[in-house]
């Protein structure tokens, strides 16, 4: 005890730190029990020696689950002490901002208890420095700051489950392409900004000591794909997390200390716990995000993790994830993950229990530890227009970012700041009642393999063929079950093939038969084109060739990729991709030989996500002179967006040049481009 007493005297005696605000906290960042001199260390040390005793909850008994309608088969092996976390950062707000939680019978509960009752055991929150502005309003995004995380973890403690502290280091949103500094720190130098953190994560996690709560993990950062809290270079981010460990090492020993990146589709992670383990920073956890619509396959997640795990000796899981259980909005704010005609499971509370539990057995295949699930908690308030819920937001931060951000994040948060974007990936309806996905926890633990397997949705089916070939309808679809397993069925089409000649593209719909008595809509989507005159048009040769790319800006990625899941057919794309805000700016074009006079048609596909206000369109020239644009959006993922030009007048002998130009000031912006096409008319 006599080494932590000298510790907390040093941090008390330094720069200003007897003032949380002089740290980076807020006002009431430590609370009175780490400002002032003898009492408050007695106090500290008293805590310490004295922690509070936590019961866990006992796991729900498979009798729980009992008339559960959800197929899950149970994942094996799974350890006792497996992490089913949940971040609920956002609930306090929500309450506040009239939000009510209700169990599945439609009795109002804690939300916390509801949680614990159906297996979550972690309870995971982020911690922001300081997100309100001088005059006292707040962010948005729930406004976390050490307030929301002691409410929370005496919560969570109270229903027997464990906290996981995320601290970003940051006054809002961190992510791999947005680490900025605490307003408090942005005239530090390194010397002193790793001081001042080590300082802050100390106060905080005391304060949460003080109060009782059962802190069982602490991140260093968040999401931290080469940079933390303004600093880019390894060594200084290692420095801080660094920092950040020996606080937690201090306060809470028995905790485990985790980092935490995103992308594991990249294949950066074994440079990152390489480089880790070269500045030998002191942690335990190797974490991960993993969004199955964005963070590529689970079998690359498995090996991955599992790589890591046995490499450097350091556990992992998966600290973010979640899924859709519809494509609506409920919240008049958009959603990140809407309708598309591919996705990887059904936007339905079975694909959701699917998704998470296929994460799981990822991990536990891997040998993790556990999984979080991001914000399910997280419902849209209000409910009757935009203009009653953005009030909501701008009083309480229950959007995920209030116009009051616009003095720290103006280019992000200060544009396009609203409410939730998740709203329909939550495990409670628009009223706040439980759903029956909420108990995919326990189902995972225990599995419910006994009820029937039933159709899903009908899968789109998809047909390209070119002007003059014979439009032949498929006589079956794909009918997606509760398993996730796919299942062929005949369809009738509502159309005439004959009807169909010329050049477009055609939605058409029919009915599937699932079963001898239950029919389900169909749809399928036909494209028909001219002979296509480019080469290479939808980027599945080895080569950009003849395809030209033109940096405009500093863009960290511009690159051929294959990768099925994000191509719009086929498995190659051109990608883009850029931590850095103005950043992304480039044009991508091919000059076709051997035309003749003709009138001609050009069509390009773009889609992505983080672009912000993003300026793309398609483009023609002839002899070098824009005679064409046509404006495109980038949306979210999966959500293909084409750029068409018509009646391109060629006259045999110029040079007729097809582009696309992509400018997006956001950082951590990103897209996919694919099929191309020119064709004669």
């Amino acid at each position: 005890m006599k080494k932590l007493s000298v510790f907390v005297l040093a941090l008390l005696l330094l720069a200003g730190c007897a003032n949380p605000a002089a740290s980076g906290g807020s006002s009431t960042a430590a609370g009175p029990e780490t400002t002032g001199a003898g009492s408050a260390i007695a106090a500290s040390v008293a805590a310490l020696e004295n922690p509070p005793v936590i019961a866990q909850k006992d796991l729900a008994p498979r009798e729980a689950l009992a008339g559960c309608p959800l197929y899950v088969e149970a994942v094996e092996d799974l350890p006792e002490d497996f992490i089913f976390g949940m971040d609920a950062s956002q609930v306090p707000a929500l309450e506040a901002s009239g939000v009510k939680y209700y169990d599945r019978d439609g009795t109002e509960r804690d939300v916390f208890e509801i949680l614990a009752a159906n297996g979550v055991n972690y309870i995971r929150v982020r911690v922001w420095n300081d997100p309100f502005d001088a005059q006292g309003h707040g962010y948005g995004g729930g406004n976390c700051n050490v307030d929301t995380a002691l409410e929370i973890g005496k919560r969570a403690t109270a229903c027997g489950m464990k906290l996981l502290v995320d601290f970003h280091y940051s006054d809002f949103w961190a992510d791999p392409g947005k680490q900025m500094v605490p307003k408090a720190w942005k005239d530090y130098d390194l010397e002193t900004k790793a001081a001042a953190l080590e300082a802050y994560t100390h106060d905080v996690l005391m304060t949460l000591r003080n109060g009782g709560v059962d802190v069982g993990m602490v991140q260093v950062g968040n999401e931290t794909n080469g940079a933390l809290c303004g600093e880019k270079d390894w060594s200084d981010i290692v420095k801080l997390m660094a920092a950040g460990s020996r606080a937690v090492r201090d306060v809470f020993p028995q905790a485990k200390v985790a980092v935490h990146f995103a992308n594991p589709e990249r294949g950066n992670y074994l440079n990152y716990a390489s480089t880790l383990k070269i500045f030998e920073l002191d942690y335990d956890v190797f974490g991960s995000s993993y969004y199955p619509y964005w963070h590529g396959s689970l079998n690359n997640l498995t090996q991955t993790l599992e790589k890591i795990r046995k490499s450097y000796g350091k556990d992992v899981m998966v600290l973010e994830t979640s899924y859709a259980w519809t494509a609506e909005d409920f919240d008049f704010s958009g959603n990140t993950i809407s309708e598309s005609s591919e996705k990887p499971y059904p936007y339905t509370q079975q694909g959701q229990v699917n998704s998470l539990r296929d994460v799981t057995q990822a991990v536990q295949k891997a040998g993790g530890i556990g999984v979080c699930y991001w914000e399910g908690t997280w419902i849209g308030v209000g409910g009757v227009s935009k203009e009653e819920n953005q009030k909501l937001w701008e009083q309480y931060g229950s959007g995920w970012a209030s116009s009051y951000a616009a003095e720290y994040d103006p280019e992000d948060a200060g544009k396009w700041y609203g409410g939730c974007a998740v709203d329909n990936q939550s495990f409670f309806d628009p009223q706040g009642r439980a759903l029956d996905s909420l108990m995919a926890f326990n189902l995972i633990r225990f599995g419910n393999s006994e009820v029937a397997l039933k159709a899903e949705e009908v899968e789109p089916a998809v047909l390209k063929i070119t002007v003059g070939d014979p439009v032949v309808l498929p006589e079956t679809v794909n009918v997606v079950m509760t398993d996730n397993s796919r299942q062929s069925v005949p369809v009738t089409w509502q159309a005439d093939p004959a009807a169909m000649t010329e050049p477009g593209f055609y939605e058409i719909e029919g009915t599937a038969s699932v079963s001898e008595t239950e029919q389900m809509s169909a749809k399928l989507e036909l494209t028909i084109e001219g002979v296509n005159l480019l080469q290479n048009p939808s980027f599945e040769e080895s080569t950009e060739a003849p395809w030209v790319v033109t940096d405009l800006g500093s863009c960290k990625e511009l690159k051929l990729e294959k990768k099925a899941g994000d191509s719009r057919t086929g498995e190659g794309h051109y990608h883009f991709w850029s931590p850095d805000s103005d950043s992304v700016c480039f044009t991508l074009e091919q000059t076709p030989e051997g035309l003749e006079s003709g009138s001609y048609d050009f069509r390009i596909w773009i889609m992505g996500g983080d672009c912000g206000e993003a300026e793309v369109y398609a483009y023609a020239k002839l002899d070098g002179e824009t005679v064409a644009t046509a404006p495109m959006e980038i949306t979210s993922w999966n959500e293909w967006h084409p750029g068409e030009i018509s009646g391109i007048a060629y006259t045999a002998g110029q040079t007729l040049t097809l582009g696309i130009y992509v400018r997006t000031p956001a950082g951590g912006a990103w897209g996919k481009i694919d099929d191309a096409s020119l064709s004669i008319r």
